[in-house]
């Protein structure tokens, strides 16, 4: 008979004479996998949440303010407001080696007429690019501003899905025509839901954002009041930033270094930050599990030198009749890895189970949703692994170190 056979078959045994020792048993490494898991599982689940909250502003960008100059330039004083126009950006999407993309934002507010109703609301001139850098997505049977809409001069007008509802109640928008300037815009797009816990002129669902070709059109407007811009990797973001100042500096006359010419809120930051602080974060989450579980695997060690206690007899008999040492430690760590996998995979089922329920209860906005992703199983089960197979070693090693002539007198 293998050592694997011999193993299962004598816990089976165990199993029927002594119950409630092999349910503790399992139970504490059930609970140690549930621990595990759930944590590591939530942990992911709100740093997946965290990190969607702070792409609802954009994904990376800079978002910079022209304003005055803090310091004396070729014999120009300081305080100088410096106004950025159209061609001066058309300037760093040529001169510029680390730009992604770019786009000007024009903004007021302007009462729009819906029919008998008139609503405040805050409507931004942009360019196409700054839809894919805010993550402006439409919903269903929708669009963002193209460049057709730019260089037509269109009267077109994307909405945040929450104006879409104050406007139009529950109808769908595309399609229908609302007055902004006392002119007839068709409205092209409605803004699927999404989360944003940061801002720096309102959210996104409130708003509505319309071609910047048409907002200085209309308004005569000239100089945008934000720049939105993106480099090619997020690493680049500071050095683009130092390059744009450059380009600007020497086209309108201010020291490349003024920082307060140029005022930026680089959101890359906010990423580095919340990486930084969800990774030790989710460290600790794992430790604590980790620390569970190991106390279920020290309850499995005690449960096991228990049994060679036990069973010192029949391992004398054993080793008299020709078994080996590595024979009787394979056998009894074997014992240890089998209740160690067993209460293993109830507790990754447990935990599963857990989180669909909890998915279903409506909690994403605060705590995102947890889920036993694959990773998590995969370094839960090696963790469980290395656990049995501590667990079980040193009882097993006693177990075989016995000679057979003593053992046998137990």
């Amino acid at each position: 008979m293998t050592p694997v056979i011999d193993a299962v078959r004598q816990l089976f045994m165990d199993l029927r004479t002594q119950k409630l020792r092999t349910f503790l048993t399992t139970f504490g490494i059930v609970w140690g996998t549930v621990s595990l898991s759930l944590l590591l599982a939530f942990g992911d689940g709100l740093y997946t949440q965290m990190r969607r909250s702070f792409a609802g502003l954009g994904d990376r960008i800079v978002i910079a303010w022209p304003s005055r100059t803090s310091l004396p330039f070729e014999g120009i004083n300081k305080g100088r407001r410096i106004l950025v126009t159209e061609e001066d950006l058309d300037l760093v999407r040529k001169e510029s080696r680390l730009l992604l993309s770019i786009s000007p934002e024009y903004s007021s507010s302007f009462k729009v007429d819906i029919g008998k109703k008139t609503i405040l609301v805050d409507i931004s001139g942009v360019e196409p690019e700054f839809g894919e850098m805010r993550n402006l997505v439409p919903q269903k049977g929708g669009r963002f501003i193209n460049h057709p809409d730019m260089d037509e001069r269109r009267r077109v007008v994307f909405i945040g899905n929450d104006l879409a509802r104050d406007m139009f109640g529950e109808e769908d928008p595309v399609g229908k025509t609302v007055k902004i300037f006392s002119s007839p815009f068709t409205v092209v797009g409605v803004l699927v839901k999404k989360d944003q816990d940061s801002s720096y002129s309102g959210r996104d669902k409130d708003k509505a954002f319309i071609p910047a070709s048409t907002f200085t059109a209309v308004t005569g407007a000239k100089y945008p009041d934000i720049l939105i811009y993106k480099a090619k990797s997020p690493d680049m973001n500071q050095p683009l930033t130092e390059e744009i100042r450059g380009i600007l500096g020497k086209k309108l006359h201010f020291d490349p270094t003024d920082k307060e010419a140029i005022q930026v809120w680089d959101t890359t930051e906010m990423f580095v930050f919340l990486d930084t602080f969800m990774g030790a974060f989710r460290l600790f989450l794992g430790i604590v599990g980790l620390m569970t579980l190991i106390v279920g695997g020290i309850g499995v060690s005690n449960i096991m030198n228990v049994v060679v206690e036990e069973r010192t007899r029949e391992i004398g008999i054993k080793m008299a009749l020709g078994a080996t040492p590595r024979y009787v430690l394979f056998q009894f760590l074997t014992e240890a890895v089998i209740i160690t996998a067993l209460g293993g995979a109830i507790g990754l089922a447990i935990s599963s189970g857990i989180c669909s329920l909890f998915a279903k209860a409506g909690l994403e906005e605060f705590v995102g949703v947890p889920v036993v992703t694959l990773r998590i199983a995969i370094l839960t089960s090696s963790l469980l692994g290395f656990v049995g197979i501590m667990a079980g070693y040193f009882p097993a090693k006693d177990a075989a170190s016995k000679e057979p002539a003593v053992a046998m007198k137990f």
